[in-house]
């Protein structure tokens, strides 16, 4: 499988999965995440699973440090419903790197490591995404502003050829590439722009 380039420039992220660990699949409870597993779950790489990817993994930065994120201890609000816009596009690749689910989700053994219940939809207050930790309650809450990486002022007109069935194969090539461009802005370019994922640290109350 071939992917873009630039995404072997996109820093991945380890996580410390304590299930993984008693269950054998990871020796220490490590594993380390790399943007192209979030293409492989949704099935492409467009702004949406970019901004997800950046918001999810700066808030497991800002709430851990300079720490292992723990997986599977960290509560994932959506201020949006599941069915309203991309919100359960963006969910889905916070649960990939949280492993926090909702009703679905893996239900524990005897009480321990269970996943379901820590993903929530339409939750009141938020800006966007909230995080919380588990452990000590603490929280930030996520604002994302995709309006500060534009997309090239080509892609309306070729986006358009596109979906009419007209567009020549060097116009498909150069949609692609325009398409690709954006996510490498901001998930390189701009990934340490404060604007653009602006994140509130709420303290343990």
């Amino acid at each position: 499988m071939s992917f873009p380039q630039f995404f072997s420039c996109i820093p991945s992220i380890t996580l410390r999965d304590p299930l993984a660990e008693l269950l054998g699949a990871a020796e220490g409870g490590l594993i380390e995440y790399h943007y192209a597993d979030a293409v492989k779950l949704a099935g492409h790489s467009c702004p949406t699973v970019a901004a997800a990817w950046l918001m999810t993994v700066r808030a497991l930065q800002t709430l851990y440090g300079e720490a292992t994120p723990e997986r599977g201890n960290i509560v994932v609000a959506m201020a949006e419903e599941i069915d309203h816009g991309v919100a359960g596009v963006m969910a889905s690749i916070a649960t990939l790197l949280t492993g926090a689910t909702g009703e679905g989700g893996f239900k524990g053994l005897a009480g321990h490591h269970s996943r379901r219940h820590l993903l929530h939809f339409g939750v009141a207050g938020i800006a966007g995404m909230a995080f919380t930790r588990r452990d000590n309650k603490a929280a930030v809450d996520c604002k994302l502003r995709l309006d500060l990486v534009p997309a090239d002022p080509r892609m309306s007109h070729l986006l358009s050829a596109v979906l009419r069935g007209d567009a020549s194969a060097a116009e498909k090539k150069q949609f692609g590439e325009l398409w690709q461009d954006r996510v490498k802005r901001i998930l390189i370019d701009h990934a340490d722009c404060p604007a653009l994922v602006e994140i509130n640290t709420r303290l343990p109350a």
